[in-house]
């Protein structure tokens, strides 16, 4: 029953187009029928299992095209005949073939309808083959607004790379994008010029040359993989590698950078097997080791590609040079290995089934940032950091979007959530059990989709408190909880404002330079106090505001 009020829901969705409505006020987003179906899960998605991808493709960097191929493995869960399948324009379908058939398809936007023939029996593995081409999307603001980078190296050699979030893996190859369903494991072929290197996901399993003189770069993901993790990075490539020694054993390492880059590279690259110390403390073994770690040169900033992670911070450390905290421990690492290597375990190992949920990606990896600083230069560090970051909070919208339209929530999801989870941690008031909490999200939802509710549930279990209050405030509002107080007549006055319903945070402060704990609620408490001149200093590792008011 509920899956069919759910597929009532979704088409009623998709034929009107929706107007979200913020709870925050009259303010209406409007979203199209494009946005529904690929925000999402179809009739014709619901009914069928993605288990495996076979990616051929070759690369024209003369004229800017890719042609090839996408053979979809997938298991039937419910007997039906239509496909519902994704490519962006200007790509298109030129053939899809299942048990040597040609089949039938429709085009309606981005959305590609196919009409299937053979049996779908439930319970049955079966194939088809998606042949395609042209020239995808050049990314304009590559990996904000995405697509294909076709670039030249400083000796004129093209580069190239890949770069989907939020735009979907669909901009250059068909697939079923949407982030509900993991495909399990991957092929991806990517031919090149032969002066050239394509490095994807995953292990290389050979290099065939050519009789055109190109060559065919062969690679294996064998875990599960989201879509935009999927990715192609050619370029005039040098690579050097290493074993790191880790929680699960020996960890492949191997580095890819432009001819002219090697020496900075090996430099640079040094705070790899730092990174991985100190993210293995925190959030338990690397997921991927069958598929190692590779750090990736690209002509953008970076990405978090699956056991390809894309670097473009110019051998430097910080954000391009710069301390996104103002407080000179941005400049300690290099914000894109640590951060885009961060997302590893919170994006790549615990994935969103909706991009609405977005925070959880990256809420989780930009605190990763200050629990990196913690581990090499102590807990201050790490607080320091976090708390630099509030200057470039907006508080404009929610962190969570709305659901079923693709649509991501603030950029908030970033210092924002980080602070958040900051807070959180405070009211633990455990750092060894915050440790075993981060561990334990990695190993209970390892190698799953995931919705917002699920990680508050778990969140909530292990902290031992009911902490819908808490995200409903920092998460699906953009007000700031105020601590409201005062002294008077030997009495101390304080409750939250500015907040959801039912907001009740504890919260560490300062009286006259005794530290307590506070259980402040919305409405008005009261405790003896013996001094009417009183200072109150709340615990700057809580993000919220204080207001000191008179009466």
């Amino acid at each position: 029953m509920k899956n069919i009020c759910l597929f009532v829901f979704i088409s009623f969705f998709i034929s009107n187009g929706i107007k979200a409505q913020s709870l925050l006020g009259n303010q209406t987003t409007s979203f199209t029928k494009q946005d529904s179906l690929r925000g999402s899960i179809t009739k014709e998605r619901f009914w069928w299992d993605l288990k495996q991808y076979r990616l051929d493709i070759k690369i024209n960097p003369l004229d800017s095209t890719i042609t090839g191929s996408n053979t979809i493995k997938y298991q039937v869960l419910r007997e039906y005949n239509v496909i519902h399948l994704d490519l962006q324009k200007p790509l298109e379908i030129s053939k899809v073939i299942q048990d040597g058939v040609a089949l039938k398809y429709r085009r309606e936007g981005n959305v590609f309808w196919i009409d299937l023939v053979a049996s779908q029996k439930e319970g049955a593995i079966k194939e088809l083959t998606v042949f395609y081409g042209g020239k995808p999307k050049v990314a304009v603001n590559p990996p904000w607004d995405g697509g294909i980078s076709w670039k030249k190296d400083s000796n004129g050699k093209p580069f190239i790379a890949s770069s989907c979030q939020g735009l979907g893996a669909s901009v250059w190859w068909p697939n079923k994008d949407h982030m509900y369903d993991e495909v399990e494991d991957m092929y991806i072929s990517v031919n090149v010029p032969s002066d050239l290197m394509d490095v994807s996901n995953g292990r290389l399993l050979s290099v065939k040359k050519k009789k055109d003189g190109t060559k065919t770069y062969n690679w294996y993901v064998s875990n599960p993989i989201n879509n935009y993790g999927v990715n192609i990075n050619i370029g005039d490539y040098v690579s050097f590698s290493e074993k790191y020694k880790g929680e699960k054993g020996i960890l492949d390492c191997s580095y890819y950078v432009l001819r002219n880059n090697l020496a900075k590279a090996k430099k640079q690259f040094k705070e790899v097997p730092r990174m991985l110390k100190a993210f293995e403390y925190w959030f338990g073994p690397y997921p991927f080791y069958k598929d190692g770690y590779k750090l990736v040169e690209v002509p953008y900033l970076g990405m978090e590609h699956q056991s390809s992670v894309t670097y473009g911070n110019g051998f430097q450390n910080g954000y391009l040079g710069h301390d996104l905290s103002n407080t000179g421990w941005g400049l300690k690492f290099d914000f894109i290995i640590v951060h885009e290597s961060g997302h590893e375990w919170f994006a790549n190992n615990i994935t969103y089934k909706d991009v609405a949920d977005m925070w959880i990606h990256e809420s989780f990896t930009n605190y990763s940032e200050s629990l990196f600083l913690e581990y090499y230069y102590g807990k201050k560090a790490g607080s320091e950091y976090v708390i630099g970051t509030r200057s470039g909070i907006k508080n404009d919208i929610p962190i969570i979007g709305t659901y079923n339209v693709n649509q991501e929530g603030s950029v908030d999801m970033y210092s924002k959530g980080g602070n958040m989870l900051h807070t959180l941690r405070q009211i633990l008031n455990d750092d060894k059990k915050w440790r075993r909490i981060l561990r334990g999200l990695n190993s209970t939802f390892y190698h799953q989709t995931v919705t917002t509710k699920q990680i508050e549930d778990y969140l909530s279990e292990e902290v031992g408190m009911d902490l819908n209050p808490f995200f409903n405030q920092y998460l699906r509002d953009v007000k700031i909880p105020k601590l409201e107080y005062y002294f008077k007549d030997n009495q101390f006055f304080y409750h939250w404002t500015n907040c959801v319903p039912e907001f009740n945070m504890p919260i560490k402060v300062s009286i006259d330079n005794v530290e307590k704990w506070l259980k402040p609620e919305t409405n008005w408490k009261t405790e003896d106090n013996n001094s009417q001149n009183s200072k109150l200093v709340i615990d700057p590792n809580f993000y919220v505001v204080e207001m000191n008011i008179t009466k």
